[in-house]
């Protein structure tokens, strides 16, 4: 087997574990919201790690294989939505929202601060997916909860769950990124 061969099984097997990983983790809630979204055991961390390690094209396609996986497990196709709605849902919350992980890939040779800031980043677009499908799709349940401004119950219920999220996040890939950069593994 030649080396770019050997090169290319070793990131498919790494991207594979790590999104395995990342589906584990992602069942494990430390907290969740009642229409959908959780806090989780650092489940965005391995993918963010895949993309990091072999950059943006492993990464963004580790990334979507998470998203679908996470789109698969969801239940919103029992959620009674029309077939339009539905589909932009799986867009917007789930497909979008969890591929765009892989983009840290493009920060894959730039220094422990950047990579963590490149972690921070694709945590707010995430969010930024979440936001605009609560904005488009979820805003009658803003008015169902009282809200008038569905801009603003979008903002308070994605934020409720990314916010920590994303922190936690930001903390466990500052360390991952440290211990790997000091052992040349990233």
């Amino acid at each position: 087997m030649n080396n770019k061969r050997k090169s290319n099984l070793y990131a498919l097997v790494e991207c594979a574990i790590l999104v395995a990983l990342s589906f584990v983790l992602s069942l494990i809630k430390i907290f969740e919201m009642p229409f959908g979204g959780s806090v989780t055991l650092l489940s965005m961390l391995p993918v963010c790690v895949a993309a990091l390690r072999n950059g943006p094209k492993w990464g963004l396609g580790a990334a979507f294989v998470y998203s679908i996986t996470q789109a698969m497990v969801s239940g919103a196709a029992g959620w009674g939505l029309s077939v339009g709605v539905l589909i932009t849902c799986y867009l917007l919350d789930y497909i979008v929202a969890f591929t765009v992980l892989g983009l840290c890939g493009f920060f894959c040779k730039k220094s422990a601060l950047v990579q963590s800031i490149s972690v921070v980043g694709v945590c707010i677009l995430r969010f930024l997916c979440h936001y605009a499908s609560g904005v488009t799709i979820w805003k009658s349940s803003a008015f169902d909860a009282g809200y008038t401004n569905p801009y603003l119950y979008s903002l308070l219920y994605n934020g409720a769950y990314m916010l920590p999220e994303a922190i936690f996040t930001a903390i466990g890939a500052f360390i991952i990124i440290k211990a790997f950069k000091s052992r040349k593994l990233l």
